[in-house]
C-alpha cells in the first residue's frame, strides 16, 4: 500500500483507536496473552487482524497473535488465499479442516436459513481448537453494526433484551471470547477493507441466503442512520447505559421489594396567611 490520502490515513486512525479503546474499555488483553484470531476471509476479520498486528506494536502489553481459519469445506472455496496472504505478511497461522458444511445441508432442508447450526459447528470447533493451542482469548470480528442487529433480532424474534457483548465467558469457562472491533462501525470497515485490497473470500453457504431475518434488520438500520444521521451510535450507547430500575426483568431488580421512604421531606410547602 502506497502513501495514504488524508482521509484514508484519518480512516486507519479511527479504526486503530476505536479498537485501542474497546480492549481497554473492557480488558481484553493482558500481559502474555495469545490471542487466536478467527479468519474467515471475510472484510471484517481481515481487518481485525490488520489492526491488532499494529496495536501488538504499540501496546504497553505484550502478547501474541495466531490466525485460525476454519476450512469448512465448502465447495469452489479458494483454500490458497488465505496461507498465501498470511506467508506473506509473515503471521503465525493454522487452517482447521473440518467438514461442516455436509453437516448444514444434510441437516437444514432445502430454503431455510443455515446461520444458526453453521454457526454453532465453527464455534465448537474454534473453541476446541483454541484449548489445544493455549490461546487465551478467542478474537471475533464482529463489529458494532452486527452487536446491534444481534440486539434488535432478539428485540424481535426472540423476546430477550440482548446482543453479543464485547467480552464473554464461553459457557464451560475455558474461552474467553473477545471483540475488539465492537466500537466499529461497518461502513468503516468496508472503506478499511478495500484500501487495504484484501483478499476477500465470499460465503457461499449463507452469505447468498436471501430474506435472512439479520438483513431485514441491516437494512432497517441503515434506513434509520440515512435518516437521522448518528442514531446507529446513539442506540449502540444506550447498550452501555442500562438502567434496570426502568425495565421490567424482577431478577435484575427486586420491584417487589420496593417500600416508600417514610423519611423522606414532604413536596408541598404550607402557605401562609398573607
Amino acid at each position: 500500500m502506497g502513501t495514504l490520502s488524508v482521509n484514508q490515513n484519518k480512516l486507519q486512525k479511527r479504526l486503530r483507536r476505536l479498537v485501542g479503546e474497546a480492549v481497554t474499555d473492557f480488558g481484553m488483553i493482558g500481559e502474555g496473552d495469545r490471542v487466536m484470531v478467527c479468519l474467515s476471509g471475510g472484510k471484517d476479520s481481515y481487518t481485525l487482524l490488520d489492526v491488532l498486528l499494529y496495536l501488538q506494536k504499540v501496546a504497553p502489553v505484550r502478547f501474541g497473535i495466531v490466525a485460525v481459519n476454519l476450512d469448512q469445506k465448502q465447495p469452489g472455496f479458494p483454500e490458497h488465499v488465505l496461507p498465501e496472504y498470511l506467508q506473506s505478511i509473515g503471521v503465525d497461522y493454522h487452517i482447521i479442516e473440518k467438514d461442516t458444511y455436509s453437516i448444514v445441508k444434510e441437516k437444514i432442508p432445502e430454503g431455510k436459513t443455515t446461520c444458526s447450526l453453521c454457526s454453532r459447528l465453527r464455534r465448537g470447533a474454534l473453541y476446541t481448537f483454541a484449548d489445544q493451542i493455549g490461546a487465551t482469548r478467542l478474537a471475533l470480528g464482529h463489529h458494532r453494526d452486527d452487536i446491534l442487529e444481534t440486539f434488535f433480532l432478539n428485540l424481535f424474534f426472540g423476546g430477550t433484551l440482548k446482543a453479543m457483548p464485547p467480552k464473554l465467558l464461553s459457557d464451560d469457562g475455558r474461552n474467553m471470547v473477545i471483540r475488539p472491533l465492537a466500537y466499529c462501525s461497518e461502513r468503516d470497515i468496508e472503506a478499511y477493507a478495500r484500501m487495504r485490497e484484501f483478499p476477500i473470500i465470499p460465503c457461499n453457504l449463507c452469505g447468498s441466503q436471501e430474506n435472512l431475518q439479520r438483513q431485514v434488520i441491516k437494512e432497517m438500520l441503515r434506513d434509520w442512520e440515512q435518516k437521522s444521521p448518528g442514531r446507529t451510535e446513539i442506540m449502540f450507547r444506550a447498550l452501555q447505559n442500562v438502567a434496570p430500575s426502568q425495565l421490567a426483568d424482577r431478577s435484575l431488580f427486586d420491584f417487589a421489594g420496593l417500600q416508600l421512604d417514610g423519611t423522606a421531606p414532604p413536596r408541598f410547602v404550607e402557605l401562609m396567611n398573607l
